[in-house]
């Protein structure tokens, strides 16, 4: 932000008294100058002021933590998003794995973001995406734009990335394959792809993988094709079931009045909201099966549980809910436990 703070004078940093967060320290402040304003504690006036700065010319980039971007909700949809300034929202420590105060979670801001219209909320995998993310984000002029800042760790991943993301809610298919789609979003991209290594080395399946990169929208394209070789579809994500990118997906995949062979169980990971605000990490982890051991025993029931249906049946009945089939008493019962048990990081399924 500081090299664009140097090419452009109308690119300006917004802190709602942690700016630290997007690595202003004091020496950086003070070489922003006027293009780095603080407002104190007071999230909403921080949204307010970068719809402003957008609506009069200039490219505000607000930076915040994900636990206090929910004060903000009636000016990200009023002030922002009804009016679509492009200003820039980076959301950081959007994870299970951050802040575990029960005033102080950082797991609920993709429900609260991504279902507000005409909002814009992106997914970077790694650092090299982010950046591309942010760039494009800073240069465009024609959507509010948040991107959640991958998780905790720094990631880096040898790889180009595009540069452009004004066409929206087109995701990634980084590798096709049949079986088992794998939708990994950003931060637990390489929990997919380790979930994606897994099943073929126990289960000699070769699943998808897709980077969906879009939080707001379904590429409905691509959901589309995935009916063509697939019979599950996994969604992983770093936060909350309720209103979260899987349910958007199992929503989709479920409600599809498509018959049989071309329809997709969704198998959604992610948090359950009565996860206890201050419970451990890795008790989490243990409690919400997020992990790719868990992943991979769970599409192995699916696979046969779906086999053992199309034998009685001849084809697969419609979903009535999402991820329930119409099927036998012991195949039901069979499904809800694994959905019940799901997702080893507060992560569910």
């Amino acid at each position: 932000l500081l090299e664009k703070m140097k090419e452009d004078h109308t690119v300006v940093a917004i802190s709602s008294g942690t700016p630290t967060v997007i690595g202003f320290t004091p020496e950086r402040r003070k070489q922003a100058g006027r293009q780095f304003v603080d407002v104190g504690i007071a999230e909403e006036h921080a949204v307010a002021l970068a719809s402003g700065i957008a609506a009069g010319g200039g490219r505000p980039v607000y930076g915040v933590y994900s636990t206090f971007i929910q004060r903000c909700y009636d000016q990200l949809s009023q002030d922002l998003c009804i009016n679509g300034n492009p200003a820039v929202i980076t959301v950081f420590m959007g994870t299970v794995a951050g802040m575990n105060d029960v005033t102080h979670l950082g797991f609920f801001d993709i429900p609260l973001i991504s279902n507000i219209p005409n909002m814009v909320y992106l997914a970077p995998t790694c650092s090299e995406e982010y950046f591309a993310m942010l760039e494009w984000a800073v240069r465009q002029t024609e959507y509010p734009v948040a991107i959640r800042v991958p998780g905790v760790a720094v990631v880096h991943r040898k790889e180009e990335f595009d540069t452009d993301y004004s066409e929206l809610n087109r995701y990634k298919m980084t590798a096709r394959g049949e079986t088992v789609a794998i939708l990994a979003l950003g931060s637990f991209y390489d929990l997919g792809q380790a979930l994606k290594n897994k099943l073929r080395e126990e289960s000699g399946v070769e699943a998808t993988l897709i980077n969906p990169r879009y939080i707001t929208g379904l590429d409905e394209p691509m959901l589309e094709e995935l009916k063509v070789g697939h019979r599950i579809v996994v969604t992983l994500e770093d936060g909350v079931l309720d209103g979260g990118f899987g349910f958007k997906i199992a929503l989709r995949c479920g409600c599809d009045d498509t018959a049989a062979l071309h329809k997709a169980e969704p198998v959604c990971y992610k948090l359950r909201q009565a996860v206890t605000a201050d419970a451990d990490h890795t008790e989490n982890t243990q409690r919400y099966r997020h992990r790719n051991d868990n992943h991979q025993t769970d599409i192995e029931r699916q696979r046969q549980i779906k086999q053992r249906h199309c034998a009685a049946h001849g084809k697969h009945s419609r979903l009535h809910r999402i991820a329930q089939l119409d099927c036998t008493a012991e195949d039901r019962t069979g499904v809800h436990k694994i959905l019940r048990n799901q997702v080893n990081i507060p992560l569910l399924a």
